[in-house]
């Protein structure tokens, strides 16, 4: 059984607590009287919200009741590594503490409750509401330190790891710096913190491995010293704890040597000391830092201590996690100890007789009275032995003799069952659509060739290729230069188009029925249209310039005086004016009056009306959807709607 403490919820603080509550009762409940309510409407308003106040505090703090690993249920691995680490005391009262205050927040509800069913008016109503609800208030604030604390708690088990007290452990236990995280970083994928100092384990770290197709469970405990067990810190009484309540192997770790800081002495006396918490426990002596001392270069004294310890029933094995000499034996070592003891305990167990009970063994009975002896096989059967010079080359040994793994290639045609043993190695035929290539290679392919290259040397030699090229049809060459006309002219059509295409994306679009006209096209189109629009001085236009200095130098007639335009028609009258009041007003006339329909080459208002009619309508087709893109500006609601769309009525809430 495994416990996964991380799943216990956040415990918030005193005044969190309060806020949570209170600020929920507000959400989920009405919080409008309206004028003219009855006093029983009144009354059950206000009952309510004590109601679902007192009922949230209540499902809180069962939360954390139930959340909280309770010390007489959980594994006493658990229950003792809790006291070493929180005090079993105070854990214990700091839960009947919440208990408590749950207990005492459904009285005061009740007590309220009974007190609001009589209640003769709105003001005494609200009232006792704001009493119960400060009350409940005021005893989660008494509630302080033992939810402050029980924070402190829940954030340590999140952090311890998950042990499982019943699966195939490997308990590493011994001095300080004598190795033991170390063989743990080499057996499993755990990455345990390795200083050269004491006591750089402060808790217990857990690591998983596989071995003989099994999950295998190792657990590094903190370093021990030798005194008494009411000396011991809390460190040292993690491993202490581990050691007491899991079913294990124990690899206790010796540093032969002394480059630890401890003599073999004191590591000696540690082992007899603690040796009663190794009770039908399998125990593996590892001699670690084998690099530096072997069992071999110890004194005649050193190797008296190390047999006292295996003497108890213990099994020596030396190791280095430097070389990792032996890392591989103290493994295999363990396992097979654990797995040993834990088959014989479930042989003594009853369910073992239970499944021997049903195990029948079936003898043969004598069918007649004739010996029969047994067959066996012609020729000596002789083990395998990898030393052997004549044995039977297996598999593995052709592999390692054609190189090892990743150069060696299996031979896969040694085993072909072909009539002809000599065909294994032929070369396949290819095949392709069905007909094998090599029906179709002519083997003197190349002689050929060479007799076909000299053929065409001795031809150009003899000048066979120098005759003239034949005259084209000419009705092929005329053909020829229209289709390369016609291919020209596509060109260009396509160039000119595609320049139209660009330049109609910058401007609006004008309905017209030629792209072109010519000036004398023009001219004949208005004259038949009734409009004259040739120059006073028989057709030939004048630039504003030339006209200008013209009049500046009286090349048209005289002084102002005598340039006067007759104003009321070929009739004429007594109103002249002079050239440059006409300037002027024409000037000024064509600022702030709009053009006559006849200049713009328009017959009349109604087709002035009708084209700029059309010119908004294709300047408005240009327009595209404003849609929103990445680069404008996201203004999120800073106003939930549940807080403050208005509240419920006392009712259902089918809404959801």
């Amino acid at each position: 059984m495994s416990y996964n403490f991380k799943k216990i919820q956040v415990v918030p603080s005193s005044t969190d607590f309060v806020d949570i509550v209170l600020s929920k009762t507000q959400r989920k409940t009405p919080t409008v009287i309206h004028k003219g309510y009855a006093i029983s409407r009144i009354r059950n308003f206000y009952i309510r919200k004590c109601k679902f106040s007192q009922q949230t505090f209540h499902d809180k703090l069962s939360q954390i009741l139930a959340d909280f690993p309770q010390l007489d249920d959980v594994h006493p691995f658990y229950g003792d590594l809790m006291n070493v680490l929180y005090d079993r005391d105070h854990y214990k009262l700091a839960l009947g503490q919440i208990n408590a205050a749950r207990q005492q927040v459904d009285n005061i509800a009740k007590d309220y409750l009974r007190l609001l069913k009589y209640g003769d008016s709105l003001y005494r109503c609200k009232q006792l509401k704001r009493a119960c609800l400060g009350r409940m208030c005021t005893l989660m604030a008494r509630l302080k330190d033992t939810l402050a604390y029980l924070e402190q708690v829940r954030q340590h088990l999140a952090r311890l790891p998950s042990i499982d007290p019943n699966t195939r452990t490997l308990l590493i236990t011994g001095y300080p710096n004598v190795g033991k995280s170390s063989f743990m970083n080499k057996v499993t994928r755990a990455d345990v913190e390795v200083q050269p100092y004491a006591f750089t384990t402060k808790s217990l770290f857990v690591g998983h491995m596989d071995y003989r197709y099994l999950r295998w469970q190792v657990i590094d405990s903190p370093g021990i010293l030798d005194h008494p067990l009411e000396d011991r810190n809390t460190i040292e009484m993690q491993s202490i704890t581990a050691l007491a309540h899991l079913r294990c192997c124990v690899l206790f770790f010796i540093d032969v040597s002394e480059d630890c800081g401890y003599t073999l002495a004191q590591q000696v006396a540690l082992f007899h000391s603690i040796r009663p918490l190794f009770t039908n426990k399998p125990v593996v002596l590892v001699l670690s830092k084998l690099d530096l001392m072997r069992y071999e270069q110890l004194s005649d004294e050193g190797k008296a201590q190390i047999q006292t310890c295996l003497d108890t029933g213990a099994t020596m094995v030396e190791a280095s996690t430097l070389t990792e000499e032996g890392v591989m034996d103290v493994k295999q070592t363990a396992c097979d100890k654990l797995l040993a003891m834990r088959v014989e305990n479930k042989l003594r167990n009853k369910k073992a007789e239970d499944i021997t009970s049903r195990l029948h063994l079936a003898m043969p009975t004598k069918r007649d009275d004739v010996i029969r002896m047994p067959i066996r096989p012609e020729g000596e059967i002789v083990p395998y032995d990898p030393k052997d010079p004549n044995r039977v080359l297996l598999a593995k040994d052709y592999e390692r003799m054609g190189g090892g793994a990743g150069v060696y290639n299996v031979d896969l045609r040694a085993d072909y069952l072909l009539k002809n043993p000599e065909w294994k190695y032929d070369a396949i035929p290819e095949i392709w659509d069905g007909k094998n290539i090599i029906d179709f290679v002519d083997p003197d392919i190349e002689e050929k060739l060479l007799a076909l290259e000299r053929e065409e040397e001795a031809l150009e030699a003899a000048g066979f290729y120098d005759e003239d090229e034949e005259i084209e049809d000419e009705e092929l060459t005329a053909k020829r230069e229209l289709a390369a006309q016609i291919r020209a002219k596509k060109d260009v059509l396509k160039q000119r188009n595609h320049i139209k295409a660009m330049s109609r994306r910058n401007k609006a679009p004008m309905p017209r029925t030629k792209t072109a006209v010519s000036a004398t096209e023009f001219i004949s189109t208005m004259r038949e249209l009734g409009l004259d629009i040739t120059d006073v001085n028989g057709g030939e236009r004048t630039s504003r310039r030339e006209r200008s200095k013209r009049m500046r130098d009286g090349e048209e007639g005289g002084s102002d005086a005598e340039m006067a335009v007759d104003t009321d028609g070929p009739a004429g009258g007594p109103a002249k004016r002079s050239r440059s009041m006409v300037r002027s007003e024409s000037r000024a006339r064509s600022l702030s009056m709009p053009r006559e329909p006849s200049a713009m080459g328009l017959r009349d208002s109604r087709q002035v009306l009708l084209a700029a009619n059309q010119i908004s309508q294709s300047q408005r087709r240009l327009k595209t959807d404003g849609r929103r893109g990445e680069a404008d500006r996201h203004i999120p609601t800073n106003m939930p709607r549940h807080m403050f769309s208005g509240k419920r009525k006392q009712g259902t809430n089918d809404r959801r």
